[in-house]
This record gives structure tokens, sequence and C-alpha cells, in this order.
């Protein structure tokens, strides 16, 4: 049982961030999902997978900056949505190999296999992201980070 409990004290940081990072993710998916099948109705395929990601790209950083990884680091708003966005363009890349080859390679143009391909692109999509932004996006803090904020003494005497 030690074990266990040390195995779990090693990796509780991620386990948490792993079960935070899949509630966002889940969230993100169902966004992306609702939004690709209504933009779907108007727009090709890969135009509909660019529109919906950017959406879901956008709901996805902010659960993620303010809730998975708000105990690492904060590196500035720019740089961490500028390499999110990379990153999640990469994974969009995935999405388009996936679903362009199901669409055009396969030539399966129907709704099911077009979300199929959708799911699998957004897993390979999903293992990519987990490990970029670990390592370059969401850094880790070089001093712990305070669960709360300090109090302020006032000094007007």
């Amino acid at each position: 049982m030690e074990f266990v409990k040390r195995l779990y004290q090693r990796f509780a940081t991620l386990v948490h961030e792993l079960a935070k990072f899949g509630t966002i993710g889940a969230l993100a998916f169902v966004v992306d999902v609702v939004a690709l099948n209504l933009f779907r109705q108007g727009f090709g395929p890969l135009t509909s997978l660019v529109f919906a990601t950017i959406i879901s790209t956008t709901f996805a950083y902010v659960g993620n900056r303010w809730w998975t990884f708000r105990h690492r680091e904060q590196s500035g708003l720019g740089r961490e949505y500028f390499l999110f966005f990379l990153f999640n363009g990469i994974a969009l890349l995935i999405r388009l190999l996936v679903t362009g080859f199901t669409t055009y390679t396969l030539g399966l143009h129907d709704l099911l296999s077009y979300n199929i391909a959708n799911v699998i692109g957004v897993g390979l999509g999903t293992l990519f992201r987990f490990w970029s932004y670990k390592r370059w996006v969401f850094l880790e803090a070089t001093e712990p980070i305070p669960a709360e904020l300090p109090e302020v003494e006032s000094r007007q005497r």
C-alpha cells in the first residue's frame, strides 16, 4: 500500500493535469462538433474544420490557462496564445489529413464517416497538444505559486 501512496504522490500533479485537460478537452470537443456540423451546412468539409477549430481552440485556451495549468508559470498572454494556436494549428493539420484522406482518397462523403474521421483526427491531435502545451506553452513554475494571493497590509498611518 505504501508503494501506491508514493506512486500517487509522485504523479499527483500529472494525474490532476490530465483530468482537468480531459475535462476541458471534452467540453471543447462538444463545442467543436456542434460548430463543425453547423458550419458543414454551408461550407466544405475542410473549411468547416478550420472555422470550428478556431472557436473550440479559443474556448480550450481559456479553460486550460485559467484552470488546467493555472499553477504553472504565466509567461505572457501573447506568447502563450500564439504558441497555443500554433500547436493547435499543427493538430488541425493532423485532423485535415485524416478528414481529407477519408473524404477524398477513400471517397466517403457521408456524415457518419466525416464525424468518425474527425474523432480520429481529434484523438491524434489531442496527444500532440497535451505534450506540446506542457513542454512549450504552460511552463513549469520557477517558484511555487501560492494558492491564494497574500494579503496586502495597509501602510497608511
